[in-house]
């Protein structure tokens, strides 16, 4: 038995000294791995800075090779139902004058009136409060100004 302790006894320590010993060892290629590494890590950067710098005057060139032209803005042709003169009656006559103009000319005379007088209602600004010219065309005391060129419709000719 006193062998066999013996043997154990001997293993530990063997076991011991290993794993110190590796660590040393570990510790001297690590330093010699980072001294490499560093030298190695240098040559790279500059090999990829000169890669860049060479695609950038690449993409520079080819930017200056691609020149769309600019097409030539061509103007917006008016509907012509939109242009074609109505004559107001009576009542809108009134507000906008008796002669035939367009209905885009009508609701702007229109609205020129309604700036005018100060008739857009002061906390929801998309309705208009009718005084009394507004109140004959339109047959309401308040009107919204999407329902207003609906109302105006009856009133041209």
């Amino acid at each position: 038995m006193k062998k066999a302790t013996a043997k154990k006894a001997t293993k530990k320590k063997a076991t011991a000294k290993k794993k110190v010993a590796p660590k040393k060892k570990a510790t001297a290629k690590k330093a010699t791995k980072k001294a490499t590494k560093k030298k190695v890590a240098k040559k790279p950067v500059k090999k990829a800075t000169a890669k860049k710098a060479t695609k950038k005057v690449v993409k520079k060139v080819t930017k200056k090779k691609v020149v769309k032209k600019a097409k030539p803005k061509v103007k917006r042709k008016p509907n012509p139902a939109f242009m074609a003169p109505k004559s107001p009656d009576g009542v809108l006559g009134a507000i906008v004058g008796d002669r035939a103009i367009p209905r885009t000319e009508i609701t702007k005379k229109l609205w020129d009136y309604i700036k005018k007088y100060n008739l857009q209602d002061k906390v929801n600004r998309r309705m208009i409060n009718c005084d009394d010219k507004l109140r004959a065309l339109f047959g309401k005391g308040q009107v919204s100004m999407f329902e207003m060129n609906k109302l105006l419709q009856k009133h041209l000719s």
